[in-house]
């Protein structure tokens, strides 16, 4: 007797189903597929229990007629290719003929369609696999599936589901995404009775995502164009202050595809990598028009993942496409486009009170040179210069002149920012000053610089601002990075780790104005630093760059050099603590409207954010 049998066809059918119906959110994603493809240009999703027990996809299509609803129910059939010939030449999402009779065998099935030029449409039952019923029906032109009861002849698949509001979410997340994939589609999704996604279905990609996420996202949104003569990118990303701790909410589309794609990911993450925070990820709607023959969306039985014939150039485009969208364009440098919306913001860090009562990031010092604390108390010598108490030409007033000349050049706010620029605060203390099209007030906690502007209110965190005005003039040095000599040489007794990380990355670190030389077993000598650090800040800027290289898997020069600038600019930028005067302000502010992503700090934290007209009005109850 053989071994070898031929499965019946229910069996054969609940094996297919088992690679094409997953969870509740593929029978979604096969159905709606199906949908588009009929040409709908509405389409009504409605789930009960998560989609396990209820699950109607209904459109207005060109529908089915009788023949072909009990051709469709069959396995490996389909209007979509007819030959081999085909598959390479694929313009629809649906094709396999795998969907209908797979979600069938694995459900109580339902399907009731007409096609628009008849007067009765065909109404199918099928239970698990087997057909129950067939016949004419009157019904609206377009196609109504029903799925219930999924996987109730399947206890062992049933049994691996997670909760309705898991298997909610997953079918809400591909609901959106097909939604926009098809903005000509309207689209609307009832979980349990309620109506939680409507979508206008006027063909504007952003009216469709604004109607998703609400207006305050839809502001953020800026635009993705890039066309060259194989690839074409559009879409939407947000601006860096409007994110979330996961890549839920990007949806990358090829070809009017949705797919996942590392690669894509990969050079998105590598375009925001100065600008969002570790957890953070920027809401992307990314399309990609490429040429069909350049793709091979066969390498996963549910198509959500594609082969591309030239991975490297694709990778390119969309990075080129996100830098082009993010970076300011032409004179349009004004600070208001870039602040992050106050209803938005979420903390990414916590605040410590400093003993004077203002704020300090962890880890914030002062960054003023011990020698000049050691001549008089320094919180006196600045009040009381910048108060304009002292006398010129005396003692106390060549203290104080070298102590404001500390400060500067540990800040380095600009070249421009000499003598006059701060004897000359008197004069401009009462006047508005517009910087980066704000004019500066004052501060709070010295640490927030507050700013107004023609819609309203602005709060700039001045080392935030900071850290992103240098990073960017690091990061722009045509040649090596202006460095300074240190008067004595540092020897750093290192750890091993320490010691090759430092070994492997010399040539990048003299790139970037520090010059390390071993000077023995497990020890190297520092001789040189950015001109921007304090020089007493020298040894601990290297050690936290050598902690921030060992915490990244096999990093990129890229990388190595992001972490070695964002360290750099951390350490040299002015503190929270720092009392600031209003010219001061506004060179922050100007410089800050001029730098190449103004968002935030090259850690990813928001310089400036922004409390509309309306925000304080609706703070102060002044309007609902």
């Amino acid at each position: 007797m053989s071994n070898i049998h031929v499965l019946d066809e229910n069996t054969i059918n609940k094996i297919a189903a088992g690679e094409v119906v997953e969870r509740p959110s593929s029978v979604v994603k096969e159905l709606m597929e199906n949908a588009i493809d009929a040409q709908s240009d509405k389409i009504e999703v409605e789930i009960m229990a998560g989609g396990t027990s209820f699950i109607r996809i209904s459109d207005n299509g060109i529908g089915m007629s009788r023949e072909d609803v009990q051709v469709a129910i069959l396995r490996h059939a389909t209007s979509k290719i007819a030959a081999v010939n085909d598959l390479e030449k694929i313009s629809t999402l649906g094709f396999r003929g795998e969907a209908l009779p797979s979600i069938a065998a694995v459900s109580r099935f339902s399907i009731l369609t007409r096609q628009a030029h008849s007067e009765l449409g065909t109404s199918v039952k099928i239970v698990g696999g087997h057909l129950d019923n067939i016949e004419d029906a009157g019904c609206n032109i377009g196609t109504n599936i029903k799925v219930e009861d999924l996987f109730f002849n399947t206890p062992a698949r049933k049994k691996f589901l997670k909760t309705n509001n898991t298997e909610s979410n997953r079918i809400n997340d591909y609901v959106i995404k097909l939604a926009f994939s098809n903005p000509q589609i309207a689209v609307k999704f009832i979980n349990n009775s309620k109506f939680t996604l409507t979508t206008p279905g006027n063909g504007s990609l952003k009216d469709a995502i604004t109607s998703v996420y609400g207006r305050t996202v839809g502001e953020q949104l800026l635009p993705l164009d890039l066309d060259n003569s194989s690839v074409k990118v559009s879409g939407f990303i947000t601006k860096p202050a409007v994110i979330r701790s996961s890549r839920t909410w990007q949806t990358f589309i090829v070809n009017g595809r949705i797919i996942n794609n590392r690669m894509i990911s990969k050079a998105i993450d590598n375009a925001y990598h100065s600008l969002l925070p570790k957890s953070g990820y920027p809401l992307v709607v990314l399309c990609l028009e490429v040429p069909s023959d350049s793709i091979d969306i066969n390498v996963h039985p549910q198509k959500i993942e594609i082969k591309f014939a030239d991975e490297g150039h694709i990778f390119k485009a969309v990075y080129k496409a996100i830098i082009d969208a993010v970076r300011p364009s032409g004179t349009e440098n004004n600070l208001n486009t870039f602040a992050a919306p106050a209803n938005y913001i979420k903390p990414h860090y916590e605040e410590t009170p400093l003993n004077n009562g203002s704020f300090s990031r962890q880890g914030e010092k002062s960054s003023v040179p011990v020698q000049f604390k050691k001549s008089m108390d320094y919180g006196k010598i600045r009040s009381s210069y910048n108060n304009m108490n002292v006398k010129e030409n005396t003692a106390d007033f060549t203290i104080a002149k070298e102590q404001v000349y500390a400060i500067k050049n540990a800040a380095t706010l600009s070249q421009n920012m000499n003598e006059e620029n701060i004897l000359s605060e008197r004069a401009v203390d009462n006047e508005a000053v517009p910087a980066g099209n704000l004019v500066p007030m004052g501060q709070i906690d010295l640490c927030y610089i507050i700013a107004q502007g023609e819609d309203g209110m602005y709060i700039i965190d001045q080392h935030a601002a900071h850290e992103r005005i240098l990073y960017d003039k690091f990061g722009l040095a045509k040649d090596r990075v202006v460095s300074q000599p240190l008067l004595v040489h540092l020897l750093l007794d290192l750890a091993p780790f320490e010691y090759e990380l430092l070994e492997k990355n010399q040539k990048i670190l003299y790139d970037l104005g520090f010059r390390v030389e071993a000077a023995g077993p497990q020890q190297f000598r520092l001789s040189e630093i950015p001109a921007d650090i304090p020089t007493k800040d020298a040894e601990n800027t290297i050690r936290e760059i050598l902690a921030s290289l060992n915490e990244m898997h096999t990093p990129t020069p890229q990388e190595i050099r992001h972490s070695c600038l964002a360290t750099a600019a951390c350490r040299a930028a002015i503190k929270a603590g720092d009392k600031l005067t209003v010219q001061q302000m506004k060179i922050i502010l100007d410089e800050l409207a001029n730098t190449r992503l103004p968002y935030t700090c090259p850690h990813g934290r928001p310089t400036i954010i922004k409390f509309t007209h309306r925000d304080l009005a609706k703070m102060f109850k002044r309007i609902q």
